[in-house]
């Protein structure tokens, strides 16, 4: 893991796309400005993983049924 020391209005560049910039410092809160292209997704680390598994349950739960009754669905219309 690389760890940069910044204050704020100070950034960090990720690529000649991606630009991380602290906003303020309050106490043990930092905020963070993100500039970025719109096609890549930003997300907090617990939105992610809650993403991320909520993607996980519906490819392994009742999707193949629910592929299925889609099916039939079309094949009536």
């Amino acid at each position: 893991m690389l760890v940069l020391t910044r204050r704020r209005n100070e950034s960090i560049q990720i690529g000649d796309d991606i630009e991380i910039k602290v906003i303020a410092v309050e106490g043990e809160q930092v905020k963070i400005g993100i500039e970025a292209p719109s096609h890549i997704d930003i997300h907090r680390k617990e939105i992610y993983l809650s993403i991320q598994q909520e993607n996980s349950e519906a490819a392994s739960t009742g999707s193949l049924e629910i592929l299925r009754k889609l099916s039939q669905q079309i094949k009536n219309q």
